[in-house]
């Protein structure tokens, strides 16, 4: 330990960064980096080059290596103590702490030129840190203050000017052109400011500018390093010392700036190296959240398996964001993200909720324990995240209870319904009872089943619990009717109301899975949801799920019973909700009711007959009471179309074969449909699409009133319209048929006729495809998606629409509407590769396709242009596409391992090609800047150069394309240019082997030897044999020698089904059949006669 401070440290002191009187140029770097003189040999710099050369090796021995370093360092700048041992320690020369810095920096500078991937580079950074550390950590105990002022201010040591120094040299190399030294640079001064822990004020300003410019280098990983250093500046950032005139990428605070690199950097590396280093603040956790969304993965990983595992009580968070959080994991596309969620919310929340139960005492508990079991710390943690609004059907509740009980079979055994649960239900209690029933039922494990049933009570039991629940309902919602909105009860009632209602609905799904074998308890079920179902005020999603519970319950006496109760069940809605309307006016209420109905029994007659009612004089109502009654009567509707929708759900027989959906038909479904009040119509428009999905003859009588629908109504008619088009075609498609020929008709007009219903169908699809209303345009692209895949549409509708979905497809204004984009760009390419022919009806509008969006370019502005998809985009789409080896069924993997193609896989692409060269270079009219990206598609198309021929006419019609078009010159450039040279040859090439193959069987016909005729591309074949004989190895053998004097021995080529061997060989018109034995037989006789 040195005894007092050296003379030579003043002198060093006022010394500043080395000089650079002369320059090397490191071989090892890619520009010139300046390195000081390197002077003559002298026994310091070789000990400090020795040092940092074991240190490059490994880092196993830094830590014995920087305290070596750390003595040199000692003896250079400070005065040794007169003692033996130090005498003969003394360097034979004198070195001050200058010279000692230069050497450091001399070895500092020679890294820069290290490439990134060298591990080199980043030991010897590593030993730097650990060195400055270490001396700083040195120099600091050896200079302590007395006072505790002092020892709080930055003391200057030599540690601190050494590393002062070389902070300024490297910061000269953050702005290199060369991005190798730019990257080891910024490594290097963030790999220092991260060791230490206080750095001088200037020094500071100058690292977080330098850092800030980083910031928008043009090389990830050097925005990685900054992003790093300012990681740890962060903490200590004044944003009030900025200067005002300073650049605006540089100016504000460190933690806006590294906050819009995580929002909006490319770079998934340069984002994750910001999400690991900000610290967590109250500004900052909102953007650290909001990564759970990232392109990235791994960032999304690091959100849910490092960041909000360490928050803290996830109940410090807004209702919000706890909900999106878990929606956001659980409904992940990467596995890993879901599983970190699942983990987060069944373990790491679920703790923080039973800590708040946790009775035990603080002695009782250990650290890292967790809490005991606790059935109120699992409502609570759903209560968290909002059960009655995430526990709707498709909420993310379901998914999340789904997981929890995978991952806790500990709490599937705790829970217990007993009597006191089932009667004091609340929201979350019942959504634990319905997700653990879900979950049971819909794993394969006998033993889950046999545990749900010990769990819930019998049937009967189980018919009281919801009788109660409904009836509580019943009396809120009674109760919330007749109150006022300034009530100060209005809200608490309200939000009763909402969650009985909740509780009434998780009863009645746990109803749809029970086993009513048990007659008594059926009985009651069904009397209690026939009772309900009567109920006017009784909520529109739990009437759904009473009509699918009565509908189980009639499983045995069918769906005419069933039907027969849902009719009374209307007329009783309709009573109870009219009975003051019927008290004014008597018996005028009935036939007010049935004054519009259809006659579905009339054969050809339209489905729609009004009959007048009988005239009476009007009462005189006042305009309030006109209002209440128009408010009643649109009450009415709304009930009764509910019900009867839910019920047409549930139903299956023929519509004409039950009176009592006849009866619902023409009393109240007619009616609705013809009703002025936009909602009244759209239900009945959506009842009436139901009944005809169970009658053909309904369905084929009432098309042109979806199509009048469809053309007058309002977008929301449209939708349901669309929609009800698409079902009635997808369940009958026979109604789209080609009509029969008249059998009177001659032979040249006898070919069948398309059906008039074509052409209206796909005007409403494309119309509504068109549609400026988004969620019209995409049911149409839903609709005619499923159409098109079923194959219904014939091939001239298909392609119309087809067409129609790819120039969206590549419309710049799709973009404004994602869910579209997205279905779209899961359909054409599925659409695509199911079938053969949907690639060959691709290939036919590609070109097309090209010229009209050409014409769309030319019609925006110049300012636009930049927003359409480039044409090598499109291109790479339309060749995907058209690939017919993608098909389903086109490739086959065969038992060597190979993967064999179907001929008429390149059928698509060689059609397309062909319509290609004739837009291209046939007689039509082609512009220049069309005919470059329709060669440029050309040049992405596969056509084999051998093999079998899908079709020889249209192969030949290319190849005399393709020869006039390298004639002509067609190709723009020398990629278009060789392409077609090469697509010729391969063409000439094919189509003289099949040539050659012709001839040899029509010579074969004749003698048993056949010769080879002259014949196009016989050349091109006989060189192919050629370099095909030089390759194989011949074997010395008398059959190989046989085989090699022209005698054609197609053993393996032409045998027989039953794969015996046998071949058969034509000789002068009549078969002979030779097998290998026989062949074998000749052989050896000739030999032993020679």
């Amino acid at each position: 330990m040195p005894g007092r401070t050296s003379t030579r440290s003043a002198r060093a002191s006022n010394t500043g960064p080395a000089r650079k009187s002369s320059t090397t140029t490191l071989k090892s770097a890619r520009t010139s980096v300046v390195v000081p003189d390197e002077g003559p040999e002298n026994s310091l710099r070789t000990q400090i080059c020795q040092i940092f050369s074991d240190a490059q090796n490994t880092t196993a021995t830094q830590r014995k290596l920087q305290i070596n370093l750390r003595k040199l360092q000692e003896r250079c700048c400070f005065e040794p103590q007169e003692t033996k041992k130090n005498k003969k320690a003394q360097l034979e020369e004198d070195f001050d702490e200058a010279d000692f810095n230069n050497e450091m920096i001399r070895c500092v500078l020679r890294v820069l030129g290290v490439k990134k991937g060298e591990p080199v580079g980043d030991r010897i950074i590593r030993f730097l840190g650990l060195f400055l550390k270490h001396a700083t950590e040195k120099d600091q105990a050896l200079f302590q203050a007395e006072d505790e002022d002092e020892e709080a201010a930055f003391r200057e040591t030599p540690s601190s000017r050494l590393t002062s120094q070389i902070l300024t040299t490297l910061l000269e190399f953050l702005t290199a052109k060369d991005k190798v030294v730019r990257f080891r640079a910024t490594q290097a001064v963030a790999h220092i400011v991260n060791s230490l822990e206080t750095i001088d004020d200037e020094i500071f300003n100058l690292i977080r500018l330098g850092f800030l410019k980083r910031l928008r280098d043009k090389e990830p990983y050097v925005r990685v390093q900054a992003v790093l250093g300012l990681g740890r500046l962060a903490e200590n950032d004044d944003v009030e010392n900025d200067d005002e005139d300073s650049e605006d990428d540089v100016a504000g605070g460190i933690l806006e700036k590294l906050i819009d690199v995580m929002m909006n950097d490319p770079s998934a590396d340069v984002r994750r190296a910001v999400l690991q280093n900000l610290p967590f603040t109250l500004d900052t956790i909102k953007f650290l959240l909001e990564r759970a969304r990232d392109m990235d993965a791994s960032m999304r990983r690091i959100v849910y398996g490092r960041i909000l595992p360490t928050l803290g009580d996830f109940r410090h968070m807004l209702i919000t964001e706890r909900e999106k959080l878990i929606r956001w994991g659980l409904r992940d596309r990467d596995d890993l993200v879901r599983k970190s969620a699942a983990r987060l919310f069944s373990e790491r929340w679920l703790e923080d909720c039973a800590g708040s139960h946790d009775t035990r005492l603080a002695e009782e508990k250990k650290p890292g324990e967790p809490a005991p079991l606790n059935m109120e710390a699992l409502t609570e943690l759903l209560e968290r995240i909002d059960i009655t609004r995430s526990g709707v059907e498709e909420g993310i509740a379901h998914d999340a209870m789904r997981q929890f009980w995978e991952l806790r079979p500990d709490y599937r055994e705790f829970v217990t319904f007993d009597h006191d649960f089932w009667y004091e239900l609340d929201s979350s209690q019942a959504f634990v009872a319905r997700s653990l029933n879900d979950y049971c039922n819909n794993v394969e494990d006998d033993r889950l089943r046999e545990m749900l049933e010990d769990k819930l009570p019998e049937v009967q039991t189980f018919a009281f619990i919801v009788q109660k629940h409904l009836n509580t309902l019943m009396e809120l919602v009674a109760r919330f009717a007749v109150m006022e909105d300034d009530d100060p009860e209005y809200k608490e009632v309200q939000e009763d109301a909402d969650e009985q209602e909740f509780v009434v609905e998780q009863l009645l799904h746990i109803a749809l899975t029970l086993d009513y074998s048990d007659e008594v308890g059926r009985r009651q079920m069904y009397n209690i949801m026939r009772s309900a179902l009567s109920r006017a005020q009784l909520p529109e999603e739990c009437t759904e799920l009473a009509v699918r519970v009565l509908r189980t319950c009639c499983g045995t006496r069918g769906e005419a019973d069933f039907c027969a109760v849902i009719l009374e069940a209307i007329a009783e809605v309709r009573d109870t909700l009219m009975e003051d309307d019927v008290t004014e006016r008597g018996d005028d209420a009935e036939e007010s009711f049935h004054s519009a109905r259809s006659d579905i029994s009339d054969g050809e007659r339209s489905t729609i007959e009004v009959v007048p009612r009988k005239a009476k004089p009007p009462k005189q109502l006042s305009p309030e009471e006109e209002e209440e009654k128009r408010i009643r009567e649109v009450m009415v509707f709304a009930k009764c179309l509910h019900i009867a929708q839910c019920t047409l759900q549930n139903v299956e027989r023929d519509l004409e074969s039950d009176t009592s959906l006849t009866s619902i038909l023409n009393t109240l479904i007619i009616p609705a449909v013809r009703a002025q009040e936009a909602m009244i119509r759209e239900r009945g428009v959506v009842c009436l699409g139901l009944c005809t999905i169970l009658s053909k003859d309904l369905a084929i009588r009432n098309l042109d009133l979806f199509f009048h629908c469809f053309n007058k109504g309002h977008d929301a008619l449209k939708e349901i319209v669309i929609q009800t088009l698409a079902d009635v075609v997808i369940t009958y498609p026979s109604l789209l048929a080609p009509l029969e020929p008249d059998p009177d008709a001659t032979s040249e007009d006898a070919e069948p006729a398309p059906n008039p219903l074509v052409e209206p169908l796909t005007k409403v699809l494309t119309r509504g495809f068109n549609s400026e209303d988004k969620s019209v345009s995409l049911m149409a692209c839903t609709a005619a998606s499923k159409l098109l895949l079923l194959g219904i549409l014939p091939p001239l509708a298909t392609a119309k629409i087809l067409k129609v979905f790819t120039l969206t497809y590549f419309n710049p204004e799709t973009s404004a509407n994602p869910a579209l984009g997205q279905a779209l760009s899961y359909f054409i390419p599925v659409f695509c590769h199911s079938k053969l022919k949907n690639a060959l009806l691709m290939a036919h509008i590609s070109v097309p396709i090209m010229t009209k969006l050409l014409s769309m370019r030319e019609d925006i502005d110049d300012d636009q242009v930049s927003d359409m998809v480039s044409w090598p985009t499109i291109t790479a789409h339309l060749s995907e596409w058209t690939d017919g080896r993608k098909v389903v069924g086109a490739t086959e993997l065969g038992l060597d391992g190979k993967t064999s193609t179907a001929q008429e896989a390149e059928e698509p692409h060689i059609v397309l090609a062909s319509e290609i060269l004739e837009r291209a270079g046939g007689d039509t009219k082609c512009s220049k800047d069309e005919r470059k990206p329709l060669l440029m598609l050309l040049t992405k198309l596969f056509i084999a150069s051998s093999g079998p021929l899908p079709d020889e006419e249209v192969l030949r019609k290319l190849h005399e394309q393709v020869t006039k078009a390298v004639k002509g010159g067609l190709g723009m450039d020398a990629t278009q240019r060789n392409y077609l040279s090469k697509l010729e040859l391969g063409l000439t090439k094919r189509l003289g082997e099949v040539e050659h193959v012709t001839q040899v069987v029509e010579v074969e016909d004749e003698t048993v030897t056949p010769e080879v005729t002259e014949g196009p591309g016989k050349q091109q074949v006989e060189a192919a044999d050629e370099e095909e004989e030089e390759e194989q190895e011949e074997e010395d053998t008398m059959l190989a020698n046989l085989q090699g004097e022209g005698t054609r021995m197609p053993l393996e080529e032409e045998m027989d089904e039953d794969g015996d061997g046998d071949v058969t060989m034509r000789e002068a018109g009549r078969s002979v059949s030779v097998s290998e034995s026989d062949i074998m037989e000749d052989l050896l006789a000739s030999e032993m006669e020679g």
